[in-house]
């Protein structure tokens, strides 16, 4: 087991390193046999922005920060293309940093080769030898040494055991023979084999249909719990992250938005980013919003709403913010029904609904202006499509972030 700790680390893609100087070609074709394929799209889209093949640096990583604690899963969760990939390809040794460091506890790992750092890493193609049975896809790491027989039968015979019923059954048969649920499984095995003292997950589950998906995620997450092991797991869907990682990583553009619980992310976003990403589902964030000249009030084709009196020393005349609230902190009040006093009110029509049984709840999405926002309402609250209702959002409920550098704004309670 290890802590890990990336200290300001960057990877950056040049555009003379990707010789993207052929004007016929360009980043998509220099990058073509890239790993993380969406950071290729997002380099692409930057390189058609700066309106040249000669754009500036492109960082994958950008000055991250980053602690792991010993035995502790970490989630990075993230849009396409901001990084996730690339960061657990450095931690790995599979790619070296531009700049900054990284520690395995207090050793510097910078120029350790990927083989010797200990890591066993799960790739979201399985990456099997297909020629090769189970068992010898278990075994290759020991030949690959020169191991001792006995001590490879022994590790082989002990994981399979840790990976529970039906997985001796496996070792036998060749991959291709095998399901995705089944090949995932053996990858697992392979790198729980090497005793490793890192788990890296790269979306391990996204190839996996919904059924095999939420069985799998049991099963990593037992052997997480079992081993007490350092790991960190890539994956772009939010029930994964919550289920399995200690704490949760918002990345966006190779910057480390935010880092906690997921509690702790969704009841206090730094920005607007961060709340308008993690969340099931996440937070409603109106556009818009003008502060008044006096300071008391905000303003939008939406209407009118009082601003909260702490908040006002922190703002301008004319300064443009953002209005985020949780859709299961709102209520709706039909047209023609007494509205409660207090809480910040809107008026929306509806667009439809969406019934979830299970929790007995309705989500209604609506429209006010040219927004669009959801709701969460009780199932027998009866509402068609073009009723007009009123949104209630309480004042304690409500966020507010500035809408050029998307930061929150906090009273001093907070």
């Amino acid at each position: 087991m290890a802590e890990i700790r990336l200290v300001n680390v960057s990877k950056i893609y040049r555009p003379r390193d990707l010789k993207m100087f052929n004007p016929a070609r360009g980043t998509r074709f220099a990058m073509r046999g890239y790993a993380d394929q969406a950071f290729v799209e997002r380099a692409a889209a930057a390189e058609v922005a700066a309106g040249s093949q000669a754009s500036g640096p492109i960082r994958a990583l950008d000055g991250v920060n980053l602690t792991i604690h010993n035995g502790e899963t970490m989630a990075i969760v993230g849009p396409s293309g901001c990084g996730k990939s690339t960061l657990l390809r450095v931690v790995a040794g599979l790619e070296p940093p531009d700049e900054g460091d990284v520690y395995f506890d207090d050793r510097l790992m910078n120029d350790v080769h990927a083989k010797d750092r200990g890591v066993g890493m799960v790739f979201q193609s399985y990456a099997l030898y297909p020629h090769m049975k189970s068992e010898g896809n278990l075994a290759f790491f020991f030949k690959v040494r020169k191991r001792p027989p006995e001590e490879m039968m022994e590790r082989i015979r002990i994981t399979s055991e840790i990976m529970g019923i039906g997985f001796d059954m496996l070792l036998a048969r060749k991959p291709p023979t095998l399901s995705g649920g089944q090949q995932q499984r053996v990858a697992i095995g392979r790198c729980i084999v090497r005793d490793p003292s890192l788990f890296l997950f790269d979306e391990p589950l996204s190839n996996l249909d919904a059924k095999l998906r939420a069985s799998t995620r049991v099963e990593i997450k037992r052997l997480l719990r079992r081993f007490g092991i350092t790991a960190i797991y890539v994956t772009h869907d939010q029930t994964e992250a919550i289920t399995l990682g200690d704490r949760i990583a918002v990345m966006r553009a190779g910057r480390i938005e935010q880092v906690g619980t997921y509690d702790e992310i969704t009841q206090n976003p730094v920005n607007a980013f961060v709340a308008g990403f993690l969340g099931l589902p996440p937070m409603n964030l109106l556009r818009g919003w003008v502060v008044s000249a006096d300071r008391r009030l905000v303003e939008s084709p939406l209407g009118r709403l009082p601003l909260p009196r702490p908040l006002a020393t922190q703002v301008q005349p004319g300064q443009r913010l953002i209005l985020g609230f949780r859709s299961s902190a709102a209520s709706l009040v039909p047209q023609g029904e007494p509205l409660p006093t207090g809480g910040l009110l809107l008026e929306a029509e509806v667009l439809n609904c969406e019934p979830d049984f299970a929790r007995h709840l309705q989500t209604v999405n609506l429209q006010a202006g040219d927004i669009l926002f959801g709701v969460q309402a009780p199932l027998e609250m009866h509402l068609n499509t073009g009723y007009r209702v009123t949104v209630v959002i309480p004042e304690g409920a409500a966020y507010w972030f500035d809408e050029e550098t998307e930061a929150r704004l906090r009273t001093a309670e907070e």
